[in-house]
């Protein structure tokens, strides 16, 4: 008994360790990075400052219905970058997680406020793009 108890303590260990490693690997995060430059309509940098910023992810097309929507308020550095994650904001609708990206076509909109505000006055809209890891995961599923 005293030499069976420790083999299984190993094994029961081994378990534990392998299962947390596939949990930590199934946990993508919610989030998306983003970077702008802010400029005014007069096209000066707004530098070191907060903007009012809301972020949408339009489905199908740049003028498509929004699936989630968020506000931000994030300060620019001193060459009018701005740099946030989308995901970490404030919800006004829907979840990062409860997007099927399997559903097509994706756009990002993003609107701002120079001013630090919610008065939009900034406003484009471009498409989601694959990136390479991306691409990689999806050439590991048909390979299988």
């Amino acid at each position: 008994m005293k030499t069976i108890l420790p083999r299984l303590k190993g094994v029961a260990a081994c378990i534990m360790v392998v299962a947390s490693i596939q949990t930590v690997r199934a946990q993508a995060p919610q989030k998306m990075s983003y970077q702008a430059v802010v400029r005014t309509s007069a096209n000066e940098l707004v530098t070191s400052k907060p903007v009012g910023m809301r972020i949408s992810i339009l489905q199908g097309t740049a003028t498509g219905s929004a699936v989630y929507v968020e506000t931000q308020t994030p300060t620019t550095n001193a060459n009018g970058l701005v740099t946030l994650e989308i995901g970490g904001g404030t919800p006004v609708s829907g979840t990062m997680a409860g997007i099927n990206w399997a559903t097509g076509t994706y756009f990002i909109k993003t609107e701002t406020d120079p001013t630090g505000g919610s008065n939009y006055t900034i406003s484009g809209a471009s498409q989601l793009l694959s990136v390479p890891y991306a691409l990689f995961a999806a050439s590991e599923i048909l390979d299988r």
